[in-house]
């Protein structure tokens, strides 16, 4: 077997070996277990020195997926199944009064990481039942923030996750070669969910929330994980949307993926193509991006443009 280089590590056949041996050892443990104490033994942890069982646990379904081991089954239903497919215990009332209002009419508009079970569930419930791909939990690390206005009503809710491994654009716009995105990927971050609910209808919000997150993300990001994040990047669907909310906020246009999976490794799937949007956070940010300097407690950089009051 060739080394492979999964999730940020290089796997070669004696991790590999390792892994199915502890499988084998410790047939009671989960995959929970499992994934907690190989992130234990080979220490790997987030510049913040908490562990990366996650990042642990993602290396584990990908080697499954390759067909070089096999893990225990999930227990209690997994954490990655959609939220669809669970019950909801205190389910959301989907049918909130109108906010149909101007911007200015709800202003100060308050971005928070989301804290605590409820809010937890209150996003979980808006982006399952609303959000057009509906919602599993991301893995990794990631950050969801709920919008409210200054009387407390929810008016948004965004998630933002690991950035794509490959985006041949991107990575051009960046200057990456692969061992350099390979070492520096988890300083992206991509907009991964993104919902407006349908009861709220504010102009000019949309854009205003992206400005509002590209302010704070990257301090939040190092709060959290232990480094900051110098770049914002999402993909927009153009047959469903028209990325006027990104054009508003200043992102800029980076071009179209390909229309295939990156689980495609026949490239006979055909999937949506999407419009390639990405949002520097500071201007060094391909200074960050591409060297080894990686500044933990440095005081936040400007961001590069401020958002601008569009329609959404």
């Amino acid at each position: 077997m060739d080394v492979l280089f999964i999730q940020g590590r290089s796997v070669g056949p004696e991790q590999l070996e390792w892994i199915r041996q502890l499988i084998r050892t410790h047939p009671q443990w989960g995959r929970f277990r499992l994934s907690q104490h190989i992130a234990e033994q080979w220490n790997w942890r987030n510049a913040a020195g908490h562990l990366k069982d996650m990042a642990a646990r993602t290396l584990l379904l990908k080697l499954e997926r390759r067909a070089l081991l096999q893990l225990p089954r999930r227990r209690c239903g997994g954490g990655s199944l959609p939220v669809q497919a669970r019950e909801i215990k205190q389910p959301l009332l989907l049918t909130e009064p109108w906010i149909q209002k101007r911007l200015d009419e709800l202003l100060p508009v308050r971005l928070a990481p989301v804290d605590g079970l409820g809010e937890r569930q209150v996003l979980t419930e808006l982006l399952a039942h609303h959000h057009y791909l509906g919602y599993r939990r991301p893995v990794g690390q990631n950050i969801q923030y709920l919008a409210r206005d200054r009387s407390g009503r929810v008016l948004a809710g965004l998630v933002f996750g690991a950035a794509a491994w490959k985006c041949a654009p991107r990575d051009q716009f960046i200057g990456w070669d692969s061992p350099t995105r390979q070492r520096h990927l988890h300083l992206v971050a991509n907009h991964m969910r993104w919902l407006v609910p349908p009861w709220v209808r504010v102009p000019q919000l949309a854009s205003h929330l992206l400005g509002l997150a590209a302010t704070r993300i990257s301090s939040d990001w190092q709060h959290k994980y232990g480094h900051r994040v110098y770049l914002l990047e999402t993909f927009v669907e153009r047959t469903r949307f028209s990325g006027a909310c990104y054009q508003a906020a200043q992102w800029i246009a980076l071009g179209s993926t390909q229309g295939r999976s990156r689980n495609d490794s026949e490239r006979l799937l055909q999937v949506p193509c999407k419009d390639i949007y990405v949002y520097p956070l500071t201007p060094s940010f391909r200074n960050h991006l591409s060297s080894g300097h990686q500044p933990i407690s440095s005081p936040m950089e400007t961001p590069v443009c401020s958002s601008t009051h569009e329609l959404f």
